[in-house]
């Protein structure tokens, strides 16, 4: 094979390549995350606090997708990406529609006063 060949065909991998892993960053995954989700939660296994957002999510019939970032090897790093993109670095962070609720304290808030429910798409009767 000529190396004129070889070196054109080492560009093109290398073309492809780089969008690929692009897609692949901590920032990009948690775009993606809070954008094609209705419900996204950035939590850690061992949480209680993230328990407790997730719990009510579970009581509404919901079925967020949900990060968790202590089981991730790039958890750090998203959770950097949440840091700059919120500015918090602490767990749980939930969106639902693309909208930042907060943590466990706002989320139990926003049930409380029926933004949750909006951001849904809910009357409240309909969740009970």
């Amino acid at each position: 094979m000529s190396p004129i060949i070889v070196a054109f065909s080492l560009c093109l991998l290398l073309a492809v390549a780089e969008p690929a892993a692009a897609t692949r960053s901590p920032s990009a995954f948690v775009q993606n995350a809070i954008y094609s989700n209705r419900i996204t939660i950035f939590s850690k296994s061992y949480c209680p606090y993230c328990m407790r957002a997730k719990r009510i999510f579970k009581d509404l019939k919901e079925n967020p997708f949900i990060v968790e970032l202590d089981l991730r090897e790039d958890g750090r790093e998203i959770q950097g990406v949440l840091l700059d993109l919120v500015g918090r670095h602490t767990v749980p962070q939930v969106f639902v529609n693309g909208h930042h609720v907060g943590g466990s304290d706002d989320t139990k808030n926003a049930l409380s006063n029926g933004q949750l429910h909006k951001l849904l798409g809910k009357n409240q009767s309909q969740s009970q």
